[in-house]
């Protein structure tokens, strides 16, 4: 099931919470609400603010997925929108959470009628039959809470009387609690495979990269030792950083120090050859941005602009602010490409070891996290280099960086530099 129709149900379900006003108007009936002087609407108004407010105060545990946590921290919420005397939420083997009174001789009984409601997997009301003359527990209504993989659990609101109203919004908020779970299934499923992206960019990190690193590192040993440990130091911080796992997203900061220890390993190796210009504004250096998207477009600049050609190779990395958004453009003077080949690449329908590294991750990647818009935008042509230009918005809800220090300094450890501008 696709987001859009995510947004669809959640939508509709908002559009039944509406009709839920009943419950908010219950809530305020029994507290005698009076506030004097001020214009808060209609009850009926009052009654459906109360009811989205409760329920968006709900969600967000939810969104964790059905779990003993989730439902205890939504159960409350859930009770107080429907203004029942008591409320529970089950997954399949038990009671997870209990909101109101009766729990000590009602908990035991509510797995039973789940039980008779997952062999249907339909809403039903059912007669409590609680022999307590004293326990308000009279009725229940058992609705199921579905996910992809079909009923996760139950919904079990009870009330003192039987009620057709109960009935059909016990239902309703049941199908709503169903959308809040199968969106937590679509973050984790989402999470998931930005992990599988991220874990086959780290399979494409070069093993030649590495070798040739070390073997550049290993022959300043003798002739400039001192040269080798600042290389080693760097090697070993480049690949720290690019196998943590800390998280989804980083910062520019971050990314662009991980590029400087790359290049200056392929500085180490490539001589002369290799020249490297850096324009970025302070600014945009904290914007945070998925991890490893702009370390892949670095080495394939250097791939193409200087292992697939003979002579000098200018490198420029620039990072500007533009308002909303950060613009990094990476460009170089190398080999390009023919644009329908590149086509090709992005469109998956190639790869090896001619292909652009990485590149079809990238782009992927950005446009999973921000939206199509955000793809990545690449000028080439046969022998008239390659630029790529990323841009990353300043702030997108759910992206935030997960970095730790690449490694305390010390008195004989430079610490972390941060990119020339």
């Amino acid at each position: 099931m696709t987001a859009a129709v995510f947004a669809a149900w959640a939508v509709a379900a908002a559009a039944v919470l509406l009709g839920a006003g009943w419950a908010g108007g219950r809530w305020h009936a029994r507290r005698g609400e009076r506030t004097a002087g001020l214009d808060l609407g209609t009850p009926v108004e009052r009654a459906t603010f109360h009811t989205l407010h409760t329920a968006s105060l709900a969600a967000p545990p939810l969104r964790a997925g059905l779990t003993q946590d989730a439902a205890r921290k939504a159960a409350r919420r859930l009770r107080s929108l429907l203004g029942t005397e008591a409320l529970c939420l089950t997954d399949r083997e038990a009671v997870l959470a209990w909101d109101g009174p009766g729990a000590d001789h009602h908990e035991r009984r509510a797995m039973a009628r789940v039980a008779v409601m997952l062999a249907s997997g339909r809403s039903q009301s059912v007669r409590t039959q609680c022999p307590r003359p004293d326990c308000p527990l009279k009725w229940a209504v058992v609705a199921p809470l579905t996910g992809e993989d079909g009923v996760l659990g139950a919904l079990v609101a009870y009330g003192s009387r039987e009620s057709a109203v109960l009935v059909r919004a016990a239902t309703e908020v049941a199908r709503w609690v169903s959308v809040q779970l199968e969106l937590s299934e679509l973050d984790r499923s989402r999470t998931r495979l930005m992990e599988a992206e991220i874990r086959a960019l780290r399979a494409q990190i070069s093993p030649h990269f590495i070798f040739n690193s070390l073997a550049a590192i290993a022959s300043f040993v003798r002739t400039d030792p001192e040269r080798a440990r600042d290389l080693l130091l760097e090697f070993a911080d480049f690949t720290r950083y690019s196998f943590r796992r800390h998280g989804e997203f980083t910062t520019l900061a971050e990314e662009l120090r991980s590029i400087e220890q790359y290049l200056a390993l392929a500085g180490a190796r490539f001589g002369d050859r290799l020249k490297v210009t850096l324009q970025v504004a302070p600014e945009v250096l904290p914007v945070a941005l998925p991890f490893l998207c702009l370390q892949p477009l670095v080495e394939n600049a250097v791939k193409h602009g200087v292992e697939d050609s003979t002579g000098e190779c200018l490198i420029t990395i620039a990072a500007r602010d533009a308002g909303a958004e950060a613009v990094i453009t990476i460009e170089d003077n190398g080999v390009g490409m023919d644009p329908a080949l590149l086509r090709r690449i992005l469109a998956g329908e190639r790869a090896g070891a001619s292909s652009g590294v990485g590149l079809p991750n990238v782009d992927e990647r950005m446009r999973q996290v921000y939206g199509d818009d955000y793809g990545l935008v690449m000028e080439t042509g046969v022998g008239a280099g390659m630029k790529i230009t990323v841009r990353v918005p300043k702030y997108r809800a759910g992206v935030h960086p997960s970095v730790p220090p690449l490694g305390p300094a010390g008195p004989d450890r430079a610490g972390p530099r941060g990119p020339a501008s």
